[in-house]
């Protein structure tokens, strides 16, 4: 499976669930800037060992991003493939259109604080449960949530994943309402009960998850994404 997103509030290319981002980008380009894995890792300030098993798994799922030539008169080393080129070029055209897209709208919604873990609150609203990040709030406190257009993913009903099996706490359903198109970023507004999110994905994931007028559709996104906000008096 194949996605495009600014979850996260990154840029984030995904292939079969490996992830690459801006540390895999920096590492690719370490490697062709020193021609050396180890060389790499030491400019980074990384270990070799975990470089290389990062490249393997990179390379399970997007393909071969690294060659590498033995040692000999003309000694070794390592440069990347077209694929890496390709691979890069693909994360560099997502990047700058999230960079342009840096004032990301935000869906705003009210609720009751719930339950209080550490700086995590959970927030009862009109949607549901909500986990949210905020130190100002109290149980019972009237809060407002922020959630940006960039941190929330898109998927298919049958690939949202449980809240149990990833790090994105906050998991529901929707529809889509409408599709805003831009440049290289669209805005897909989706109904979810009373509120309507604003999510911003490619122009790739609109047509990978079929995302139009009427489609059901699941949302999640990370309780460390979520501003909480306290309604003051």
């Amino acid at each position: 499976m194949r996605n495009e997103t600014t979850g996260r509030g990154e840029a984030v290319l995904s292939e079969d669930g490996v992830e690459f981002d801006a540390r895999d980008a920096a590492l690719l380009r370490a490697i062709d800037r020193t021609g050396s894995t180890a060389s790499a890792a030491a400019e980074l300030e990384r270990s070799r060992a975990r470089a290389l098993t990062r490249i393997e798994t990179l390379e399970s799922a997007f393909g071969d991003l690294v060659e590498r030539t033995r040692g000999g008169r003309g000694g070794g080393g390592s440069r990347l493939t077209e694929t890496a080129d390709a691979l890069l070029a693909r994360y560099d055209r997502l990047h700058a259109a999230l960079t342009a897209a840096a004032r990301a709208p935000e869906t705003v919604i009210e609720g009751s604080v719930t339950g209080t873990d550490g700086e995590i609150l959970t927030v009862e609203t009109p949607i549901g449960e909500v986990r949210g990040l905020g130190a100002d709030a109290a149980v019972d406190d009237r809060v407002q949530l922020r959630i940006g257009a960039d941190a929330v993913t898109l998927s298919a009903l049958e690939e949202t994943p449980t809240p149990e099996a990833t790090s994105a706490r906050n998991r529901i359903e929707g529809t889509v309402a409408a599709v805003e198109r831009g440049e290289t970023i669209r805005t897909v507004h989706v109904d979810a009960g009373e509120v309507t999110f604003r999510v911003l994905v490619t122009a790739e994931s609109v047509s990978r998850l079929d995302l139009s007028s009427g489609r059901r559709i699941g949302l999640t996104w990370k309780a460390t994404a979520t501003r909480v906000v306290p309604l003051r008096p």
